[in-house]
């Protein structure tokens, strides 16, 4: 996972579910890291990353085919 590249992040773990399983379906192979503090869980993210030839077409596919809308 050398050299990978963070293309979303959020603090809620579902987004990044959201974001790896549409990254997935285009056969991107994302990884989730889990950059929360594990004693407050109020500090941190869950990021994405994807391999350098990846990231411009996962960078597009976020911005264009994922949609979060706020409750």
């Amino acid at each position: 996972m050398q050299n990978w590249v963070k293309v979303y992040d959020y603090k809620q773990p579902y987004r990044a579910e959201i974001v790896k399983a549409a990254l997935e379906d285009e056969g991107l192979n994302p990884v989730i890291v889990n950059k929360k503090d594990s004693a407050y869980d109020i500090f941190g993210q869950y990021e994405v990353y994807v391999a350098p030839e990846n990231t411009i077409k996962a960078k597009r596919i976020i911005e264009n085919d994922i949609q979060f809308e706020e409750i």
